[in-house]
C-alpha cells in the first residue's frame, strides 16, 4: 500500500524541464524530447521546458542567474513541484538550485535511477539499483531533505563532535560494502550460469532503450517478454531458444537498454545483467530505424559498449521499424551508411528471412571445417567433438578414427594435439592402397595436403585421450 501511495503521488507531481546545450552537442530538432521521455515515464506531468545554449556551465547554478530567475517565474505559475534537468548536476549546484527556486531539483543521472528503481523486478535488479542510488547520493547527503536513517547514538555511543549527517554517512557507506558483497556473488554465480551454455551459440539483443528489443525477441522466439512504448521498460535479461532456420536451436538474451550518458554508477551495478552479452557468440544491435536521432543513438550505443569492455565484439546493425521508416526522409541515408544493415519490422516480421540468413552467416564465420584423427579408445574426444561441433561423417580403420567435423574455432583450442591430428577437410578423405599390392597389408594414409591447423591456446584444460566414453 505503501508503494502505491507513493506512486500516486509522484503521479500528481508538476514539473519543468531543463536542458544546457553546448557547442560540441548535436543539433536536434526538439532538444528537450529524451528528457520528457524520462520525465513522463517517471510519472511526473511536463508544464513547460527551457533550453539555454552556452559555452560553459555555471559554476554556481549551472544556467546563471538570469534564467534562475526566469525558471523561478516558470514554477511559481504552474506551481511545480520538481525541476529535471537534462544534465548532470554538482552536489553544489543541485543545492543552490533548490535554494534559489524553493522547489526539488533532479538531474539527469537522479530521473534515471528513480525510472531503474520503479522498474526494477527480481532480486538482482534491485540490488544493482540501491547501490548505484546510494553511490549516487554518498556525496549528497547534506543537501538531502530527510535523513536515511533515524538510528540515534545511545549511551556510551556517542564520540567526540559526532553529529547525524557522519552518522548517515557511515550507514550508507557500510550498505554500499554489503551490498557490492552481495552483487559479487550473483555476478559469479551468473558467469557460472552463462558458461553453462557453451554448447550452444548465443545472440545478445542491445541497443538505445525503446527501440524494440523485446518486441523484436517476442517476434523470433515467442518469449512472451515485457514490451511497452517506454523508457527502460525492461531491466532484467531473458534468455530464449531461438530456432534459426537452417541452423537449429541458439540462445537468444534481450538485454537492459542503453542511453545517452548513461550514469557510470548504472553500468558498474548492472556488471551481472550484462554477463550476457560479454559472453554472447554474436550481438544483435538493434537501432530504431523511425527515430530522426538513430545515427547519435547508435553511437550512444557503442560508447557503452567501450565502456563496459565488449566493444570489439562481431555485431550486427539491425534496424527495427522499417515499416514506419520507409517514408522518412533519413531513411535512405541511413541504409546508405550502414550498407550492410538488416532491415525489419518487429511487428509485422518483415525482412526476417534476410535477418535469419544473416545470422546464420555470422555465425558461421566462427566454425572450422576439419578432419582429426585420433585413437579409437579416446572416446572423451569423440563426445567432446559431437557436444561443441556437428560430426558429419566417420570412418574407422583398426585402431584409429578419422572424424570430419565442424566446430567452433574457440574450442579447437581445447584438443590435445599430442594426442589427435586436426587437419582442414579433406574432400579425398582416406586413400587406400591399389589391390594388386597384395604383399604388403593395407595401411591408414592420411593426405593432408595442407598445412595443421593451429588453434589458439586457451586456458582451460587440454582434452586428454581416455579409454571409454563417459556417460
Amino acid at each position: 500500500m505503501q508503494d502505491r501511495k507513493k506512486k500516486d503521488q509522484v503521479n500528481l507531481e508538476i514539473a519543468l524541464i531543463v536542458r544546457v546545450q553546448f557547442p560540441d552537442d548535436p543539433v536536434e530538432l526538439d532538444p528537450l524530447e529524451e528528457i520528457q521521455g524520462l520525465a513522463e515515464t517517471a510519472g511526473a506531468i511536463v508544464m513547460a521546458g527551457v533550453v539555454q545554449r552556452r559555452e560553459k556551465p555555471d559554476a554556481t547554478t549551472y544556467i546563471g542567474k538570469g534564467k534562475v530567475a526566469e525558471l523561478k517565474e516558470l514554477v511559481d505559475f504552474h506551481a511545480a513541484d520538481v525541476v529535471l534537468f537534462d544534465n548532470n548536476l554538482s552536489p553544489a549546484q543541485n543545492r543552490n538550485l533548490e535554494v534559489a527556486l524553493k522547489v526539488k531539483v533532479l538531474d539527469r543521472t537522479e530521473v534515471i535511477l528513480d525510472i531503474f528503481a520503479t522498474h526494477a523486478r527480481t532480486q538482482e535488479a534491485r540490488l544493482a539499483v540501491e547501490l548505484a542510488q546510494l553511490q549516487y547520493a554518498l556525496p549528497r547527503l547534506k543537501r538531502m531533505w530527510t535523513h536515511l536513517s533515524r538510528l540515534k547514538m545511545g549511551v556510551g555511543m556517542r564520540g567526540p563532535g559526532e553529529k547525524q549527517l557522519e552518522t548517515d554517512r557511515r550507514l550508507v557507506e557500510k550498505r554500499i560494502h554489503d551490498l557490492k558483497d552481495e552483487l559479487k556473488k550473483v555476478e559469479q554465480r551468473k558467469e557460472r550460469q552463462v558458461r553453462s551454455r557453451k554448447g550452444t551459440m548465443t545472440c545478445s539483443l542491445v541497443g538505445y532503450t525503446n527501440a524494440g528489443k523485446s518486441t523484436l525477441m517476442n517476434s523470433l522466439t515467442d518469449a512472451d517478454v515485457l514490451a511497452q512504448d517506454k523508457l527502460f521498460a525492461t531491466l532484467d535479461t531473458r534468455t530464449r531458444r531461438w530456432h534459426l532456420p537452417q541452423w537449429g536451436p541458439i540462445l537468444l538474451s534481450d538485454t537492459v537498454g542503453f542511453i545517452r550518458d548513461l550514469p557510470h554508477a548504472l553500468i558498474a551495478s548492472f556488471k551481472a545483467t550484462l554477463e550476457e552479452t560479454r559472453q554472447a557468440d554474436l550481438l544483435l544491435h538493434v537501432a530504431d530505424a523511425s527515430n530522426p536521432k538513430v545515427i547519435d543513438q547508435i553511437m550512444s550505443v557503442y560508447d557503452v559498449l567501450k565502456e563496459i569492455g565488449i566493444e570489439e565484439k562481431d555485431a550486427l546493425l539491425v534496424l527495427n521499424k522499417s515499416d514506419a521508416a520507409r517514408e522518412m526522409p533519413h531513411f535512405n541515408s541511413l541504409l546508405n551508411r550502414y550498407p550492410n544493415a538488416v532491415a525489419v519490422s518487429a511487428k509485422t516480421k518483415e525482412g526476417f528471412d534476410r535477418l535469419h540468413t544473416v545470422v546464420g552467416d555470422a555465425l558461421s564465420r566462427s566454425f572450422q571445417d576439419v578432419d582429426i584423427e585420433m585413437s579409437v579408445g579416446n572416446g572423451k574426444l569423440l563426445a567432446y567433438l559431437a557436444a561443441k561441433g556437428e560430426i558429419v561423417s566417420t570412418q574407422y580403420r583398426e585402431d584409429v578414427v578419422l572424424v570430419h567435423c565442424r566446430i567452433p574455432q574457440k574450442y579447437l583450442g581445447r584438443i590435445n594435439y599430442d594426442d589427435a591430428i586436426v587437419t582442414p577437410h579433406n574432400a579425398a578423405g582416406w586413400i587406400e592402397e591399389s589391390d594388386e599390392s597384395d604383399e604388403v597389408e593395407s595401411e591408414v594414409v592420411v593426405e593432408p595436403k595442407m598445412e595443421t591447423l593451429v588453434a589458439p591456446p586457451v586456458d582451460d584444460a587440454p582434452i586428454t585421450p581416455i579409454e571409454a566414453p563417459r556417460d
